[in-house]
């Protein structure tokens, strides 16, 4: 099987975007995402006075430490929870009013303990229907900083808009986090905010990040490793295929490649290099039981291959799936019901019994991107499989299905 070419990092798009435009300078961002998510992103940048230029392959961002370019703005953040929760972060650095909404499905999606910590720091923040929700306005002044508590157990992202506004604020800006999930995608931030000049101190729970801005910089984004979850699961599921994904190895920022730690536990073969990762079926898929609450992007791909492991697959300690582009851990649970799985679900778990999937099934996408792309490795062995919206692949890979048309075909 020859190399799978993945697009990059949505996190790690996201974040650069968000770093080059703080940055002092331009900044050079190399092999970016392309796709819906970050297309809003881009597109909310330019809106709030920001000059990306594009070309194929990179992207320059021209840096304000000062904040956006107008003095007012209405933001459209479409379905990305990264441009919904960092880009009204970004506005309260500079002054002006600045409205943010988006789409019904954001809409939906909890803000409330960012706005909260937000408020905290002084910044004049209305949200202009539901408390906690898009749409909402930001009155902005520049933010002094100082010291504010922060529960991040549904949402990592919250912790990380802070910690990247922590530069820009006047004085500095110490976190004292109660609760925090996703932890390595913290981790991921860290690390590029040091590539862009910032070293963050962190002892325990409390996080200082001094005052002092951003350095421009060139950034290469690494290929987007829940992306990778879904083909690195397609060799597992099959005896003899190979799947390699180049830019993804022991260097790699993103905690989603644990994933094929999960797949070795349930029989695959692994190997890491320092620059790709490799993962082989053997014929054996055996049935776990495993926390992924530090990796819970990639439960719906556990979950789509569950049905053809040995035994029972459980997956624990995913409630903050239940607040993603839909409620993941039901959807799933919907899904593999459909197929004529047997599974059963809790607060924050789930365990889906082994199973022939039944072909002909329609999956139901509930809009969500990794639904569709999870159940795609379910179809590799359940002819027939269907989609009710297979194009929201967009979101974070619209050249998905071809990809992985074209690996089905060289096995």
């Amino acid at each position: 099987m020859p190399a799978v070419a993945l697009p990059g990092s949505k996190s790690i798009t996201a974040r650069a975007l968000f770093l080059a435009a703080a940055a002092d300078g331009v900044s050079t961002l190399v092999h970016p995402l392309r796709s819906d998510d970050t297309e809003g992103f881009t597109e909310g940048l330019a809106r709030l006075g920001y000059r990306v230029g594009r070309t194929p392959d990179a992207w320059q961002v021209d840096g304000r430490p000062q904040g956006p370019a107008v003095a007012e703005a209405d933001v459209h953040c479409r379905d990305g929870a990264t441009t919904a929760r960092f880009l009204p972060v970004l506005a309260a650095t500079g002054r002006g009013a600045f409205r943010f909404d988006a789409s019904a499905q954001m809409r939906r999606r909890p803000l409330g303990p960012l706005t909260r910590a937000l408020r905290d720091l002084g910044v004049d923040l209305r949200h202009e229907e539901t408390e906690g929700h898009h749409p909402l306005t930001v009155r902005a002044a520049g933010v002094e900083g100082g010291e504010v508590t922060l529960d991040a157990g549904r949402s990592s992202q919250y912790l990380t808009a802070l910690l990247l506004l922590g530069p820009l604020t006047r004085k500095g800006l110490r976190i004292r986090v109660t609760d925090l999930v996703s932890a390595p995608y913290v981790e991921i931030t860290l690390a590029m905010m040091r590539a862009f000049g910032v070293e963050v101190v962190r002892d325990g729970d409390v996080y200082d990040v001094p005052a002092g801005g951003y350095r421009a910089t060139t950034y290469a984004v690494e290929p987007d490793a829940s992306t990778a979850s879904y083909f690195f699961a397609a060799a597992a599921v099959t005896p003899g295929r190979e799947v390699t994904v180049p830019g993804l190895g022991t260097g790699a920022l993103q905690g989603d490649l644990r994933f094929v730690e999960v797949l070795r536990r349930m029989g695959a073969e692994v190997e890491t290099a320092a620059d790709r990762t490799t993962v082989r079926g053997t014929g054996v898929l055996r049935g776990l039981t495993v926390n992924m609450r530090d990796i819970s992007d990639t439960m719906p791909t556990l979950a789509a291959i569950a049905p053809f492991a040995s035994g029972p697959v459980r997956i624990e300690d995913v409630a903050n799936t239940r607040v993603k582009e839909c409620d993941r851990l039901e959807a799933c649970a919907d899904n593999l019901r459909r197929l004529g799985i047997d599974v059963a679900t809790g607060p924050d778990w789930i365990e889906i019994r082994p199973g022939a999937p039944a072909p002909g099934t329609e999956i139901r996408s509930f809009g969500d991107h990794r639904i569709v792309m999870s159940f795609a490795v379910t179809g590799l062995h359940c002819p027939g499989l269907s989609y009710d919206d297979p194009g929201c692949v967009r979101k974070t890979f619209p050249g998905f299905h071809e990809a992985f048309a074209r690996l089905s075909r060289a096995s």
